[in-house]
C-alpha cells in the first residue's frame, strides 16, 4: 500500500461515516474539487499540509487525528521502500 492509498482509504471512510460526498468535502473544506479528486483517484502523491489541514478541519479533526489510523501508523509504504533502496 502507498501513503496516498492509505490516505484515500481514510478520507473515504470518514466521508462514508459522515454521509458526505467528496464534492461536499471540497465545499466544506475549501479545498478545490480537483484537488480532492486528485487525492481520491491517486493522481497526486503528496498532498500538502495545508490541504490536509483543511480536510481535517472539515471533519472537525486536527491533522494528527486525520492521520491517526492503523493503516497509517502500522503500515509500511511502498514508496518508503523505494527511497530506502536508492540510498
Amino acid at each position: 500500500m502507498t501513503y496516498c492509498e492509505a490516505l484515500r482509504m481514510r478520507i473515504t471512510e470518514l466521508c462514508r461515516k459522515r454521509n458526505i460526498s467528496p464534492n461536499a468535502l471540497a465545499k466544506m473544506s475549501g479545498v478545490p474539487q480537483g484537488t480532492i479528486s486528485d487525492i481520491m483517484t491517486l493522481r497526486t502523491d503528496s498532498p500538502g499540509i495545508r490541504t490536509l489541514n483543511k480536510i481535517a478541519h472539515a471533519f472537525c479533526m486536527t491533522v494528527s487525528q486525520l492521520l491517526d489510523f492503523p493503516e497509517m501508523n502500522e503500515g509500511e509504504f511502498d514508496e518508503d521502500n523505494k527511497d530506502d533502496e536508492a540510498e
